[in-house]
């Protein structure tokens, strides 16, 4: 296993991803893409949405708000073959945040991407209830070649 990325072994996008994903301030936010863009010049972004599966999934919300944060934070271009990877990418991790719930489900996530300019990674971390006493804690994770 690999160290942590303060000791300067390069981690994998996937696992870039997911812990920025699991940030929890937006200073934290802000520490993990300087160190992950000046130690292995990794291009970052996240954002956070929420609302239900209707709202996010079927609306196209979630897709439209990945591409608008890859494209704001410098992730990705705006050209169709790295549109279509990171597409592909962010509907792969959705699949293991919406499978098995209920469609008036309600849902806070964040999602964290990175990319070497070859790959990208998309990784969602989130909650999920239909009542605040049954919430659900959600990952997903999804990776294209760009």
């Amino acid at each position: 296993m690999k160290g942590p990325i303060t000791e300067k072994v390069k981690p994998s996008l996937e696992r870039s991803a997911l812990l920025l994903a699991m940030t929890e301030t937006r200073e934290e936010e802000d520490k993990l893409k300087r160190s992950l863009f000046g130690s292995f010049n990794f291009r970052c972004g996240a954002t956070e949405l929420g609302g239900t599966v209707a709202n996010l999934q079927h609306t196209g919300k979630l897709t439209n708000s990945v591409m608008a944060t890859a494209f704001n934070t410098g992730v990705i271009p705006k050209e169709d073959r790295k549109i279509h990877a990171l597409i592909h990418a962010t509907l792969e991790a959705s699949n293991s945040i919406f499978i098995h719930t209920n469609s008036n489900a309600s849902f806070a996530l964040k999602i964290g991407l990175t990319t070497d300019s070859e790959w990208i990674a998309v990784a969602i971390f989130g909650r999920s209830s239909l009542h605040p006493l049954l919430e659900h804690a959600r990952v997903g994770l999804g990776v294209m070649h760009l």
